[in-house]
C-alpha cells in the first residue's frame, strides 16, 4: 500500500504516453530519492514548459519565442518545405542534419477511423503558405503507414495543381538490416524506391 501522495504522484505519471504502472511507480520512487531542490527544479520546468512554449505562428513547430528560430534562420532554404505531423518529426529530421529547408507542421494525419478529417489538420496553413509564391518543392514526411500515406496522397492533390513540386520521403530498407529479416511492404517500395548507382 503507498502512500496517498505517492499513490497520486504514480497515478499522474502514469497518464503519461508509454508509461505504465511499474514504469511510473519506478518513476515516482526516483523522484523521492531526488535532492529536494532538484525535485523543486524538475516541477519548476514542467510549469515553466506548459506556461512558454507554443505552436510557432508560421510553421507551428513548438517553440518559445515566435517565430521559431528555423524559420528566422536566414541560412535556410525558403523555397523548400517539409511537411510533417508533429513537432517529433522536425526533432527528428534535425537530428540528420541534412535538410536545411523550413517546415510546416499538420498537427497530425487523415484517420476517418479516429474521426479525423483534413480540417482537423492545418492543411488550409499549408495552402496560403504556398500561395505566397516562395516556395518551389514540398516534401511531404508524413509517417509510412495508412492514415500518412492518405495524406500524402491528399496534400499532393492539392498542391500538384498549383505548379509546385511535391516529393515524397523514400521508404525502403534500413541501413545495416538483413534482406531476410524486412518484410513484404517494405521490400516492395525499397524496389520502387531504387535508384541508379
Amino acid at each position: 500500500m503507498l502512500p496517498e501522495a505517492l499513490a497520486r504522484l504514480v497515478e499522474q505519471l502514469s497518464r503519461l504516453p508509454t508509461v505504465g504502472p511499474k514504469t511510473a511507480q519506478r518513476l515516482a520512487l526516483h523522484v523521492l530519492r531526488m535532492p529536494e531542490e532538484e525535485v523543486r527544479q524538475l516541477a519548476q520546468a514542467l510549469v515553466e514548459a506548459k506556461a512558454k512554449v507554443r505552436p510557432c505562428s508560421v510553421c507551428f513547430h513548438l517553440t518559445d519565442t515566435d517565430p521559431c528560430p528555423i524559420c528566422t534562420n536566414p541560412g535556410r532554404d525558403p523555397s523548400v518545405l517539409c511537411v510533417v505531423e508533429d513537432s517529433r518529426d522536425v526533432l527528428a529530421i534535425e537530428r540528420a542534419r541534412e535538410f536545411r529547408g523550413r517546415y510546416h507542421v499538420l498537427g497530425g494525419a487523415i484517420s476517418p477511423l479516429d474521426g479525423v478529417g483534413p480540417e482537423d489538420l492545418r492543411i488550409r496553413e499549408l495552402l496560403e503558405r504556398l500561395r505566397g509564391g516562395q516556395i518551389r518543392e514540398v516534401i511531404v514526411a508524413t509517417n509510412p503507414r495508412v492514415e500518412g500515406d492518405a495524406t500524402a496522397l491528399y496534400l499532393a492533390r492539392l498542391i500538384r495543381p498549383l505548379g509546385i513540386r511535391v516529393t515524397r520521403l523514400a521508404h525502403g530498407l534500413p541501413v545495416g538490416g538483413d534482406l531476410e529479416y524486412a518484410d513484404e511492404v517494405t521490400l516492395a517500395r525499397a524496389l520502387e524506391g531504387r535508384r541508379d548507382l
